[in-house]
């Protein structure tokens, strides 16, 4: 039995076809601002360096932090 946390940001943006992309980061740091990411997603906008499946990233759709506990109870013998 284990129990592993992760966290992760998840950078929503919406596209120009109407779409949303969403970029997920790893291991966020326990004190970013909210006003760090804006200005991280707005410069990924400006940039233009992401072409989605359904156009350029337009705006900032949502932002979140998303922390995951799993509790794994059965691990099956190994050999």
């Amino acid at each position: 039995m284990a129990l592993s946390t992760t966290k992760v940001a998840r950078l929503i943006f919406s596209t120009a076809g109407g779409g949303t992309f969403t970029l997920t980061l790893a291991d966020p740091r326990e004190d970013v601002q909210v006003t760090e990411i804006v200005a991280a997603m707005e410069s990924l906008i400006a940039s233009d360096i992401y072409l989605t499946a359904t156009g350029a990233l337009t705006g900032i759709k949502d932002v979140k932090i998303v922390d995951t506990t799993v509790n794994d109870l059965y691990d099956p013998a190994t050999g």
